[in-house]
């Protein structure tokens, strides 16, 4: 109905947006709400992420203006304690992350197409924040995977298919502590990298891997796609000895960039 009558479009997102948070308000959840500046005592994992991506195709601009989208969303962020049997939400956190600055003009996938909006950038956020919570022993309540992937990412160490798109009314990243531990998201912003760690209130006895197996490329409709296999190795810190080797999720998804000229691609997709 929004294609054929555009203008209805503010109306069906605000519609979107009041059915998506009244949901969670009746739901049987208790979202993370608390903050705490100092950190908590043990960092159970830390990473970074270079937030300027130079494959793009499009004007540097709209980087630059994702770093400054990044910097307003990962406040309200920052700081988050996940006690026993709470449940991060995303959403509920960044709902009102522009309260006092409006975003930027920045880069956003909309129906398969790469665009400009405000806010663009946004799932570079959740993509780091879901990466950190795969090393820490909580629960994957809800996320999404993205269906393109438009350029390489910049991040070249972090395994294929560890993303997790978000679109407020829509998409969200959720996941709940089920231990007896609190943790806490503390995030920092030096230039164009962002750092990001776990910590907790009790010293982590697990340390987890996450890797990819089974990539595979393959042709289908004359475009390029990639499958790869999520696992997740579990290390026990007083034996030194992985117990747990299991298997997270498959990721399946379309390549828009082109791939370097010795890459494998298949002319139909392996189960």
């Amino acid at each position: 109905m929004t294609q054929i009558l555009p203008f209805l479009l503010p109306l069906r997102v605000a519609q979107k947006k009041f059915c998506f948070y009244t949901k969670m308000f009746f739901d049987s959840n208790q979202y993370a709400r608390t903050k705490d500046s100092k950190p908590l005592q043990y960092c159970i994992f830390e990473a970074k992420t270079q937030l300027i991506n130079k494959n793009t195709g499009f004007d540097m601009q709209y980087q630059k203006n994702k770093v400054f989208n990044l910097e307003i969303a990962s406040k309200p962020v920052n700081g988050i304690l996940m006690c026993p049997g709470e449940t991060f939400s995303f959403w509920q956190l960044v709902r009102y992350a522009e309260k006092s600055e409006r975003y930027k003009e920045g880069l956003s996938l909309q129906d398969g197409k790469l665009v400009t909006v405000p806010g663009g950038g946004l799932c570079h956020l959740s993509n780091f924040l879901f990466w950190l919570f795969l090393h820490a022993p909580l629960t994957m309540v809800e996320r999404h995977p993205h269906k393109i992937k438009d350029f390489p990412s910049p991040d070249e160490n972090e395994p294929d298919g560890v993303d997790a798109t978000i679109n407020e009314g829509w998409l969200d990243l959720k996941v709940k502590n089920n231990t007896a531990i609190t943790f806490q998201v503390l995030l920092n912003f030096e230039e164009t990298v962002l750092n990001g760690r776990i910590q907790a209130d009790y010293p982590g006895k697990t340390q987890f891997y996450v890797l990819n197996r089974n990539k595979i490329f393959y042709k289908k409709h004359g475009k390029v796609y990639e499958k790869v296999g999520i696992y997740r190795q579990k290390l026990d810190l007083e034996t030194n000895k992985i117990f747990a080797d299991e298997f997270l999720y498959t990721d399946e998804f379309e390549i828009g960039y082109v791939l370097p000229a010795d890459t494998i691609v298949s002319e139909s997709k392996m189960n």
